[in-house]
Order: structure tokens, then C-alpha cells, then sequence
């Protein structure tokens, strides 16, 4: 394996976080990793970062489940069939691949980013205004990767942010969040945290489910 891929587990309840990072490589060196069908559709892309992005991703699914092919629901969540529960993210030359036996998770990766406090307007809600550091690069950064994280446990397109996805801070790392549906309220426990200059947020439980009609 090039030596420029490092690799590491992290772990937040019972889910393993498996990360690799990444520097410049040609991914047509790597076409061994991917299923023929992956190999195909690596060659449409134009972009350089996004056909890096695609191989690395399947470098480290092929490191942890083999060439399991990745397929993609109808709103896009990716799943691997006979593999429980699983989440995928990237972000600058890393990506991260959630596992969980036992719940469904949500994984984030967010690399800082120098205009986050000028985009805080488009995702953040009344609560977070009121309760958050709202000139914080870090929080926002946290905000911001942890809804993300909402958004595919929420399992449906059109989430308005700033007022379906709600979080609360407890601690620099405990966070507490909630997805607001038509008919129901989920509730979340997550972990959002630095690593190496990324933040990454994962739900640390399996999420609670409410109907309004109870």
C-alpha cells in the first residue's frame, strides 16, 4: 500500500470509526480496489479531487469488508448488502467509514473552513442562537458537521437545517440533538470531536423516535 495513506480507528460507543488519510495520488494506481462497475463510473469523473475522493473511499472499504460493492438508496444513503450499519463522510484527503452492529449511525468529517462564520445564517436555528457561541469558528464547525450527521440519520431529502435539525451543547464533545419530522420528533446523542484538525461527529447511541401522536 502507498505510503501515503494512513490509517486508524477510533471508537465512539460501540461504533468503530475507520479513517484513512490521504496525499496526492493517481487513482487509476489503485483500479484493484474497486469492483469493475466502480472502475466504470471512476472514469466519468473530470475532477482530479473527486476521483481521489471516490478510490480512497473504496481503498478503505476494500481494507475493512473486502470489495464489497457500494450501492446507493434511492436518496442516496450508501449501504453494503450484509453489512448491518454503516456510514460513510470525507473531507480534505480523509475519509472516515462509521461501523455499527447493533444501530443505525450518521457520520461526519468537516475540515475547518475559513468563511464558516459568514455561512452560520444558512443552518443555524433560533435555540443555537440563543444557547451557542455563535462566534465561534470551532462551535459552528461543530454545528454545522453534526447536522450533516443529522441529515443521514433523518433518512429524507428537503431538511431545512435551521429549523428541522436542532442542537444542544453539553459539553466540548457531548452534544445532543433533534430531528424534527411531519410526524414524529428523533432525538440523538452525539459525539462531535477534533481529530487532526477535523471535526468529526457520530451518534453515540442508537436515536429515540417519538410520534406526535403519543
Amino acid at each position: 500500500m502507498n505510503m501515503g495513506f494512513h490509517f486508524e480507528n477510533i471508537h465512539s460507543g460501540s461504533t468503530t470509526i475507520h479513517l484513512m488519510s490521504y496525499s496526492t495520488f493517481n487513482p487509476l494506481d489503485y483500479t484493484d480496489k474497486l469492483t469493475d462497475t466502480e472502475v466504470q463510473r471512476l472514469l466519468t469523473f473530470k475532477s482530479t479531487k473527486r476521483r481521489q475522493e471516490y478510490t480512497a473511499t473504496r481503498i478503505l472499504r476494500s481494507r475493512i469488508f473486502g470489495k464489497k460493492h457500494i450501492y446507493y438508496s434511492e436518496i442516496g444513503a450508501p449501504y453494503i448488502k450484509d453489512i448491518p450499519h454503516f456510514s460513510i463522510s470525507h473531507s480534505n484527503h480523509q475519509v472516515g467509514i462509521a461501523v455499527n452492529e447493533d444501530y443505525y449511525i450518521g457520520l461526519d468529517l468537516e475540515s475547518y473552513r475559513s468563511n464558516i462564520l459568514s455561512l452560520r445564517d444558512k443552518f443555524l436555528s433560533q435555540h443555537e442562537r440563543d444557547h451557542i457561541d455563535i462566534d465561534s469558528s470551532l462551535d459552528i464547525t461543530k454545528i454545522w458537521s453534526a447536522k450533516e450527521a443529522l441529515y443521514k440519520l433523518a433518512g429524507r431529502k428537503k431538511i431545512i437545517f435551521s429549523e428541522e435539525l436542532i442542537l444542544s451543547k453539553l459539553t466540548d464533545q457531548k452534544w445532543n440533538g433533534k430531528i424534527i419530522n411531519p410526524n414524529n420528533e428523533v432525538f440523538v446523542k452525539l459525539d462531535i470531536f477534533d481529530r487532526n484538525n477535523t471535526i468529526i461527529s457520530i451518534n453515540s447511541e442508537a436515536v429515540v423516535k417519538i410520534d406526535r401522536n403519543i
